[in-house]
């Protein structure tokens, strides 16, 4: 009944929005008379962030249509290299402008799964991490699907299918190949190269690169960590669970909605997210459109959600957060024992932010010691100083720090192989 409230409540706030952005346009277009009377910037600005405030945030778009290669320009083209019901594996494309020189061409670039979390934003918030490594890798990323687009007749999807698909995309991509999970991911990706090691599985991939991710979230518990703990797992799925509703092609399909999450996101710093909205209001009225432009961008993301399928919620509370089935070693995956200690050939290097209040501090380099098959010299940990969880895999210090790291590893084992 909430989520059918809440699609009745976006209906009202529809017309309004649209009202407020033709005010907005009304009063700052340059060809309308009314941009030029004495309140009409504060006008303007008031309507634009009525408007933002009211809209309805779509999917957007991966908008990477370059890059370079070689040190020339290239064109990017995504294509769809396996469709599942509940994920797309997206192929970034990379095309040269110009054909290369024979003298300029050498072996190709190491191929990267960047496994993007299914945790209530779309995997588009991962753009600046993959325009950072398209210059110098063939990259591929998990596109997962809003589950109230996923017709019932799909089946449930629960925490084990995310570690078949993640299995499953390895070995399509496999064996020269080095996986890249972000936050939620690391869990399912150590256990999908732990059944594979367990099984002397071909296609194991060179490296794993796990970035913020709550391996074991018993160490330096979080704000999230803590919500977890402190609610019993039926308040989860009584109160935070809700069914499709009709407008929908997953009509009936019981998920955890993506706004109720968002308004998790929010709950968890409201003071920076008013001062933002403030800040961005200050912009227009001055005519700072550069800063405004930024906020927009940054908004147009954070805003847009989705659904996550109740099932692989639940059992990413209970699993994951709860009962602590990976670091405790007693996690089962259809049946098969999760046990990391069975990787031995595959390179890890785990990267955690100094400030990161998601993923707390030792949670991802737990990993290190779960893999205790693994060289020493096929290891290596990295805590980015002054970095948040979202500075991890975006903005200038992912850009500066972090990502020519993860090259520099990526490049070594690849080489080594």
């Amino acid at each position: 009944m909430l989520y059918q409230l809440h699609e009745w409540q976006r209906a009202l706030l529809t017309p309004f929005a649209h009202f407020a952005d033709a005010s907005a346009q009304l009063f700052s277009n340059p060809y309308s008379p009314l941009a030029y009377t004495p309140l009409s910037r504060r006008l303007a600005a008031g309507y634009e962030l009525l408007y933002r405030l009211g809209k309805d945030y779509e999917k957007p778009a991966w908008d990477l249509p370059t890059t370079t290669l070689d040190g020339a320009e290239a064109t990017v083209t995504e294509q769809i290299a396996a469709a599942r019901p509940f994920c797309n594996l997206v192929h970034f494309v990379r095309t040269p402008m110009a054909p290369r020189k024979a003298s300029a061409r050498r072996k190709p670039d190491p191929t990267v799964l960047l496994v993007a979390p299914l945790s209530g934003h779309h995997a588009t918030l991962l753009r600046d991490t993959v325009r950072a490594l398209l210059p110098e890798h063939d990259v591929y990323v998990t596109d997962w699907i809003d589950a109230r687009m996923v017709p019932q007749s799909a089946g449930p999807f629960h925490l084990a299918d995310y570690v078949d698909y993640i299995r499953d995309f390895i070995r399509q991509l496999g064996p020269d190949v080095h996986v890249i999970s972000v936050c939620q991911p690391t869990v399912p990706v150590l256990a999908a190269v732990s059944l594979m090691a367990s099984d002397n599985d071909p296609k194991l991939p060179r490296s794993m690169i796990m970035m913020g991710g709550p391996i074991d979230p018993r160490k330096s518990p979080t704000q999230v960590n803590n919500l977890a703990k402190t609610k019993p797992y039926s308040w989860f799925e009584n109160t935070l669970i809700h069914r499709v509703p009709p407008r929908f092609p997953g009509s009936g399909r019981k998920v955890y909605p993506g706004f109720l999450q968002h308004a998790g996101f929010v709950s968890m710093n409201p003071d920076r997210h008013l001062k933002s909205h403030y800040d961005f209001y200050l912009d227009l009225v001055r005519g700072d459109d550069d800063d405004a432009e930024a906020h927009r961008r940054f908004y147009d993301e954070y805003n847009a959600v989705l659904d996550m399928p109740a099932e692989y919620y639940l059992d990413t509370i209970r699993t994951v957060f709860q009962d602590f089935e990976l670091p405790r070693g007693v996690w089962k995956v259809n049946g098969h024992l999760v046990k990391p200690s069975d990787i031995r050939s595959v390179a890890l290097f785990t990267i955690e932010g100094e400030l990161d209040d998601i993923s707390g501090s030792g949670q991802t380099e737990a990993a290190q010691g779960l893999c205790s098959g693994i060289p020493a010299d096929r290891k290596r940990h990295f805590t980015a100083p002054r970095c948040g969880h979202y500075g991890i895999f975006s903005g200038r210090r992912w850009r500066e720090v972090i990502c020519p790291q993860i090259a520099e590893f990526i490049r070594q084992h690849q080489d080594a192989a």
